[in-house]
């Protein structure tokens, strides 16, 4: 392969070519997954019969908005759930998260996060740290964690902790976040609600699916989750998606979180689409392509780095529960590289030179790569780390392979000349 835009060493360009040999069944895997979820996808539409009429924007109360109701009907088909929420008015992952579990948790519940502590922005939503303002602690739900072991869940203190029928609910977070335990398959997560609910079948097994829509064949609510949910500036929103998130699951849970979404009484009713709707529809529909398209970057991005010798997690032909990429890169120094190099290869911002700051939500400094068309988009080629030991970055995304192929090859080559430069 010839590179007549982008200065590319002969050393990379020929662990590159290695490392695609390498990946083949890989990536057939990943199209088999790929075009099995854009079927889906594709049925969810035509049942529900999506037409022109359902890109109307309404403004004001938003009553009787077809395109948004009908949306919400054709995610809820896409995820095998009874209902669904899906709004732009959504602002983060965190935001939607927080939005399910206020809406579902009441004073002298207690949460029990079964996968260890949950990524860094969920923190001060929990109430595990700052001062608790408007926390889950702060309005006397409580929280207790089971730690992981040797990397896995602990089935059996997850079903001994969860027989405590204090315990209103067991959330799972399927994605590793800023940790190197390795993501949780949907076979994984299956397990757990097998035990939780085994010892306690009232309670409500939640699942944070960011970064593993359709990376699989099966989404948690088809395999007994009660809640799920997940941001549209990841897999979702197929890079169209220019804000929002989705709450997905049993009917009479996605009820309350309409109302803790809105008000009481309201609730799904209201709410405007402003003409966002169409973004929204065809991100939606776009998305499982996507997806296929950021794992390819992710398997590309953990070969060459092996080859290079650096510990990867996934290794380039495991299978994959999420489209994140992490990286042991040892130190200070080659992270801050990799990261510099990564956003070299962005379509958007590409003149930027990343560096590590004290970003809102985290305990440590934090820096992103991200030339994006939608800012802080995770599902567009990404890497982002907190400067702390091991020194490890974590990268996503990729709106088609040989962009994000291109994008890792110049993180690695940043890389290999900042080292070369000691």
């Amino acid at each position: 392969m010839q590179f007549p835009y982008f200065k590319i060493s002969d050393r990379i360009k020929t662990l590159s070519e290695k490392a695609e040999q390498l990946i083949k069944p890989a990536f057939d895997r990943i199209n088999e997954i790929t075009e099995y979820n854009q079927q889906k996808v594709l049925a969810a539409f035509i049942k529900n019969n999506v037409s022109e009429s359902h890109f109307t924007a309404t403004t004001g109360y938003g009553y009787g908005d077809r395109g948004r109701d009908t949306l919400d009907k054709v995610l809820a088909d896409i995820m095998g759930a009874e209902d669904a929420l899906i709004r732009h008015s959504f602002l983060s992952g965190t935001h939607t998260l927080s939005v399910a579990l206020f809406g579902v948790l009441r004073p002298g519940d207690i949460m029990l996060s079964v996968t260890g502590k949950p990524y860094d922005t969920l923190e001060e939503v929990i109430g595990i740290r700052g001062e608790g303002k408007g926390s889950l602690k702060d309005f006397g739900i409580g929280y207790r964690q089971v730690e992981l072991k040797d990397g896995r869940p602990d089935l059996d203190e997850i079903e001994k902790q969860a027989a405590d029928k204090n315990i209103r609910m067991v959330y799972i977070q399927r994605s590793r976040g800023y940790t190197l335990r390795p993501s949780l398959s949907i076979n994984d997560i299956e397990q757990i609600i097998h035990r939780a609910k085994k010892v306690n079948p009232n309670c409500i097994v939640m699942v944070d699916n960011c970064y593993g829509e359709f990376v699989e064949t099966k989404e948690p609510t088809q395999i007994g989750a009660d809640l799920i949910a997940g941001s549209l500036i990841k897999n979702p929103g197929g890079g169209i998606a220019p804000t929002g998130g989705y709450i997905a699951g049993n009917a009479d849970l996605i009820e309350l979180c309409s109302y803790r979404m809105s008000t009481a009484g309201t609730g799904r009713e209201i709410g405007c689409s402003l003409g966002h709707n169409r973004e929204l529809y065809m991100g939606l529909f776009n998305a499982p392509h996507v997806t296929g398209e950021a794992l390819k970057t992710a398997v590309f991005c953990s070969a060459l780095m092996q080859q290079l010798g650096y510990e990867v997690t996934p290794e380039p032909l495991e299978n994959r529960a999420d489209i994140i990429q992490a990286l042991c890169l040892r130190e200070p120094k080659a992270l801050i590289a990799f990261c510099q190099g990564m956003q070299k290869g962005a379509p958007v911002d590409s003149f930027v030179v990343p560096e590590p700051w004290d970003m809102p939500g985290y305990d440590s400094k934090v820096i992103m790569a991200a030339g994006a068309f939608t800012l802080g988009a995770s599902i567009e080629l990404s890497a982002d780390a907190p400067l702390r030991e091991p020194y490890a970055v974590w990268m996503q995304g990729g709106l088609n392979y040989h962009s994000g192929k291109m994008g890792v090859m110049l993180a690695a080559q940043t890389l290999l000349d900042k080292l070369n430069e000691q």
